[in-house]
């Protein structure tokens, strides 16, 4: 994950705001919220979705796992709920996995 990425102080986050932080399309989010299970964000009137920090947390490990990695739909869904990072070659070592698990705690702190 990007240490530069920063999430602003607030508890919702509209599909729009999210998609911006991120720098992904609306209907990306949209086709991931139906591929990766534990990603649901809140719905509100009119199904207006509703990001929570970590929902964005979430996403940007989706967006990495699929742009960054490699990784497919299948493979990233896979790693995800395996908590084995898999990169494109092979497994990362346990210190990248370490390190990538306290940005993650230091990013749902916030």
């Amino acid at each position: 994950m990007d240490n530069k990425f920063q999430i602003p102080e607030k508890k919702y986050f509209s599909i729009g705001e999210v998609a911006e932080l991120c720098d992904l399309k609306t209907h990306t989010l949209r086709f991931w919220e139906k591929e990766f299970k534990d990603l649901s964000p809140v719905t509100r009137k009119g199904n207006r979705r509703y990001y929570q920090r970590e929902d964005i947390v979430l996403v940007m490990k989706i967006k990495s796992l699929l742009h960054s990695d490699g990784l497919t739909v299948s493979g990233a869904k896979k790693s995800l709920n395996s908590n084995t990072a898999v990169v494109k070659g092979g497994d990362l070592d346990s210190q990248e996995i370490l390190q990538d698990l306290e940005d993650i705690l230091q990013e749902l702190k916030k």
